[in-house]
């Protein structure tokens, strides 16, 4: 785990009035690059096993090899935002047709702990909203658990809308 000032987030201070009393606004700047990995470098592979434990308790991440297979997979973009040089988030776009259309899904959505709330969700949804439209697809999907309550609010802000649909799931390994 680092902290935010190691992410490169920085504090700008200023002063507001507010009905004759002065108070301290902290105002956190940060600035996200995401990219399309394109190689499962050794620094790509540290920050899977930094990020994907905040994301499942119950899955391990990837290796290099299997995280090597994910990015050169023409069905999967695999998403990395950076903030100031260092790894901040990930995201995994999935692209595929089917008989009604090209559709996309997104998975595995992790933004550091420290990270969070400054925007790097947001920078990763919205270059794979570019990317999905971009392949042409019709419709983006996605999941998250209820208890995710601020990745939540931040789907619906940025137009994802909640569908009358049952999820379903068969344990192939169970």
């Amino acid at each position: 785990m680092f902290s935010p000032s190691e992410l490169g987030l920085k504090r700008s201070h200023f002063r507001a009035k507010t009905r004759a009393r002065k108070r301290t606004v902290s105002l956190v700047v940060v600035t996200t690059t995401v990219e399309i990995a394109t190689d499962a470098t050794a620094e790509l592979v540290d920050a899977f096993a930094r990020l994907i434990p905040q994301l499942s308790k119950s899955s391990p991440p990837p290796t290099q090899a299997e995280l090597q297979e994910m990015i050169d997979s023409p069905a999967s973009d695999v998403l990395v935002a950076w903030v100031d040089g260092r790894v901040a988030g990930t995201l995994t776009l999935v692209t595929f047709r089917i008989p009604t259309g090209m559709r996309a899904w997104i998975e595995d959505v992790v933004v550091d702990d420290a990270a969070r709330g400054h925007g790097v969700g947001e920078a990763l949804n919205q270059r794979a909203l570019q990317i999905a439209r971009e392949k042409g697809c019709k419709t983006v999907d996605l999941t998250s658990r209820p208890s995710r309550e601020a990745a939540n609010r931040l789907y619906q802000r940025i137009g994802f809308q909640a569908r009358e649909t049952n999820v379903y799931r068969y344990d192939l390994e169970g």
